[in-house]
């Protein structure tokens, strides 16, 4: 029997992270966070440290705010925008079949991260769930997430030259 390893996911899935207050806004505090793809005026890209496929990516507000309800609508306009740009950025590097585009508020309804609304933008392709991840709980990812960063980057750059953030 073969064993797909990835220790680097065991505090995540036990709970027992080192992790002090919110993932985002230490994301966005850190200049040289290598997982921020691009910095709008409001809201940030940045890739899901523990993605369901390659792209996997999340649209955040700067702001510490838990619902839509709480953004204001420059915040808003700048979330779908970055949004958009996202599947542009996605559809070019990865060429998918379709997309996830989905927000989850609260716990009960999948929140990762409950008190920080963020957007989530997942390419998909037909056939990518399979047996190892229905019966294993196990997704078998083929690019590093430094490879991912450094192929969107320039993309999100682009894009931004071509229509700025509202």
């Amino acid at each position: 029997m073969e064993r797909l390893w990835s220790p680097w996911r065991l505090a995540y899935v036990t709970g027992t992270s080192d992790a002090q207050g919110c993932v985002f806004c230490e994301a966005l505090g850190n200049e040289a966070a290598p997982l921020v793809l691009f910095r709008g005026g409001r809201c940030y890209v940045i890739l899901n440290l523990y993605p369901y496929n390659n792209g996997h990516l999340m649209v955040v507000p700067n702001r510490h705010i838990a619902s839509l309800a709480d953004c204001s609508p420059e915040e808003l306009s700048e979330m779908m925008e970055l949004t958009r740009r996202a599947e542009l950025a996605l559809t070019e590097a990865y060429h998918p079949q379709g997309l996830n585009i989905g927000i989850n508020i609260g716990r009960s309804a999948g929140a990762g991260v409950v008190n920080h609304v963020h957007i989530h933008a997942v390419p998909r392709w037909t056939g990518d769930t399979n047996f190892i991840s229905v019966i294993g709980q196990v997704r078998v990812m083929p690019e590093e997430l430094e490879e991912t960063a450094r192929r969107l980057r320039p993309i999100f750059e682009r894009l931004a030259q071509e229509v700025p953030s509202p």
